[in-house]
Parts: C-alpha cells; structure tokens; sequence
C-alpha cells in the first residue's frame, strides 16, 4: 500500500515538532537532532520535517511503498511520464535504508519514490563521514536545486556547491 510523502525544511525543529504533533494530534514516529517525521495512518502520509537545507518550506513531495513490485510500478509510471529519471537503487537518507528514484514535475518539484527497508542511526551513511557537507543540505533535492538541464531532473548529481550530493 502507498503512503503519501512530504518532506520540509523548518528553521525552528522544537517549534514545529510541537506544532505538527498539535495539528496531526500524534507525536513524531521518529525524533533527531535535525529531523522528525510521523507516519500517519488517517491519512496515510509519512511526514518529515529537517533543519537541512537552503530554505524553510517543502523540500520535496512522493510516495513511499511497502513492497518492491510497488516501487517498480511506480519506476514504470514516471519512466512513462517522459521526465528525467534519476534511480539512486540502494541508498541511505533520512536515517533509514531504502530503494529508491527521483523524478522533477515540470515546475521543478523533486518527487521521490522509495521503499523502506530500514532504520540506521545516521541521516545519511555518506554525510556521517563529511559532518561539514551534511550540514549544507539534505540528501533529498532542496527547494532551489541546481538549474537542470533540458530534459534533466533537477536533483540530479552533485552541485557546485554540494559536491557531495547523494540525489
């Protein structure tokens, strides 16, 4: 079964955590130093907020899976919505271990679709060993990704400024 997948950035983490754990009336599934998310049944949307990136706001929107066929589905239908794909495969972000793809909707929005396989104790196994990179960006595309090239997913590979990219 998909579940709906928002990802923002916030300046303020206690602040926010304590105003979505009001708005959702649930508190976080999972807290860190930079990162906290729910995991809604009613709706079912993963919600994850980080103090990681270049702005507060929505980093990125997707659908995460529970199985793999789901995730293969959902590779065929953003192959068929003729945008450029970006498939990281086997990857570590947001403190957990997952299979996953990007994609950039046509105004420059990053989707991600990813199945959990699971939880590490770091945002991401790549920035654990760079502590002075992950406090630049997130492993997931921010809200002002490197301008594509046509016919290019904006998430795509590292940036001059974020040599270390993993999306």
């Amino acid at each position: 079964m998909k579940r709906f997948h928002v990802h923002m950035h916030v300046d303020d983490l206690a602040k926010s955590i304590a105003f979505y754990s009001r708005l959702f009336a649930a508190e976080p599934a999972r807290v860190e130093t930079d990162y906290a998310k729910w995991m809604l049944e009613d709706p079912r949307v993963n919600f994850a907020i980080s103090t990681r990136g270049d702005k507060p706001g929505v980093d990125h929107l997707g659908f995460q899976v529970d199985e793999a066929d789901e995730l293969a589905e959902l590779k065929a239908r953003a192959q068929g919505a003729d945008m450029a794909l970006l498939d990281e495969g086997a990857t570590t972000c947001c403190y957990a271990r997952s299979d996953k793809h990007w994609i950039t909707d046509p105004q420059g929005v990053a989707w991600e679709h990813f199945h959990t396989l699971g939880n590490i104790p770091v945002f991401n196994e790549a920035t654990a060993q760079q502590p002075a990179q992950a406090a630049q960006a997130a492993c997931c595309p921010t809200g002002a990704p490197s301008a594509p090239a046509p016919g290019q997913a904006a998430c795509c590979g590292p940036t001059a400024n974020n040599p270390n990219k993993c999306c």
